[in-house]
């Protein structure tokens, strides 16, 4: 009963949208009218746990199977991170969570930490291209495979490339968009990457591929591309930047200028915020240690510092949201092949992942911004939107 006395007025800030709650046989109402979704408690959660940080109490509760969701998950965390501005986050006591050291040393632990958990992970849920980004549905009836090839097509097109041009891919993923380059128009691609995983696949497609002439993948940290001196016509960055951390995106800019040919363009896909926030407890500790999403303007503000001339800005918000309901759609018919690798607290906390991530691109908590520029001034490119 103490708990209920605790949680339930706790649990009652959260009222913008109607939700019941079920707990020890009772019921408690939140809201106003019909409620949307149903939580059920099968333990309640500790006050004091929800007031260090609201995010990770009942995170971690759903990952022990504590807490359970009655009706659409996606749904229901729409509405409720919807909310995120009442959640309680203790920054004092979670501050090495929250601001971990931007090191190259740690920054490669933590992201290999997410993206070396398997290739064959992560091929049960991602679509035939291996694309860990925000896709582009360009038709209602677009697939997720359609929609990483568009979304890759896209980016090519506002690159502006021509054969035997030079493209850099900072953060290449599994290599999907430099063989493209290299099949479509005939460049020559390096990208880089911290995954040993990635590493290994990009390279086996090339080979696969035939590409060995044109494409290179290496492991390296951005912040080594000074000492290589090389220069490439082009660059490009999908999903990488929220690695960097707060403090480091003028680096990470230096670096690019650095190795980009005056005239050069690069085009930055990143998610995004309208404002600077440290990043939720919960996907920190679990999901994307030391991740940060950057504001808009915190990167158009680095941008003038290179002489970079931003030409483009573009808000592909519910591409993502749509994205992330396809791979949790794939992640669930493959249950049986994920419990096999994992445990069960893994396959629900992959679970959560997916459709809250799913949940705040679709109510604006979050954006995924694609932004074009250019290395000073290029006069040679199209006066219009051509792509």
């Amino acid at each position: 009963m103490l708990e209920q006395n605790v949680l339930i007025p706790f649990l009652k800030k959260f009222d913008a949208h109607p939700f019941l709650v079920k707990m020890d046989g009772k019921e408690y109402p939140i809201g106003d009218g019909e409620p949307s979704f149903t939580v059920v408690f099968h333990r309640p959660v500790p006050l004091g746990e929800l007031m260090r940080s609201t995010s990770l109490a009942l995170g971690e509760a759903y990952m022990r199977g504590d807490l359970e969701v009655e009706g659409d998950l996606c749904d229901a965390l729409d509405h409720f991170l919807g909310q995120m501005g009442k959640f309680s986050t203790d920054q004092k006591a979670l501050k090495k969570l929250l601001f971990p050291s931007v090191s190259k040393k740690n920054q490669e632990k933590e992201v290999r930490s997410h993206y070396d958990i398997g290739n064959d992970f992560y091929r049960l849920w991602l679509d035939g291209t291996m694309s860990y980004s925000c896709g582009y549905f360009l038709h209602e009836d677009d697939t997720l495979y359609q929609a990483q090839v568009n979304k890759v097509d896209y980016i090519l097109k506002k690159l502006h490339l021509s054969q035997g041009m030079s493209l850099l891919d900072i953060g290449c993923g599994w290599g999907f968009l430099l063989i493209e380059a290299a099949r479509k128009y005939g460049v020559r691609g390096t990208g880089i990457t911290l995954s040993s995983e990635q590493e290994s696949a990009f390279g086996e497609r090339i080979r696969q591929e035939g590409l060995e002439d044109l494409l290179t993948v290496r492991r390296m940290d951005y912040r080594d591309l000074p000492s290589c001196q090389e220069k490439f016509d082009r660059a490009v960055s999908v999903g990488m930047v929220e690695h960097v951390g707060r403090g480091n995106y003028q680096e990470f800019m230096d670096c690019v200028s650095s190795a980009l040919n005056p005239g050069g363009v690069f085009l930055l896909h990143f998610i995004s915020a309208l404002k600077e926030h440290p990043g939720d407890a919960w996907i920190k500790k679990y999901i994307f240690p030391g991740g940060v999403v950057p504001s808009l303007r915190e990167i158009i503000s680095c941008c003038a510092e290179d002489d970079f001339h931003v030409l483009d800005v573009e808000n592909l918000r519910l591409h993502y949201s749509r994205t992330l309901r396809c791979w949790r759609k794939n992640y669930g018919k493959h249950l049986d092949e994920v419990r096999r690798m994992f445990d069960e607290t893994f396959v629900r906390m992959w679970d959560l992942y997916l459709a809250a991530c799913a949940a705040t691109f679709h109510n604006g908590i979050i954006d995924l911004h694609q932004i074009l520029m250019t290395k000073g001034i290029d006069n040679g490119l199209p006066m219009t939107r051509w792509y």
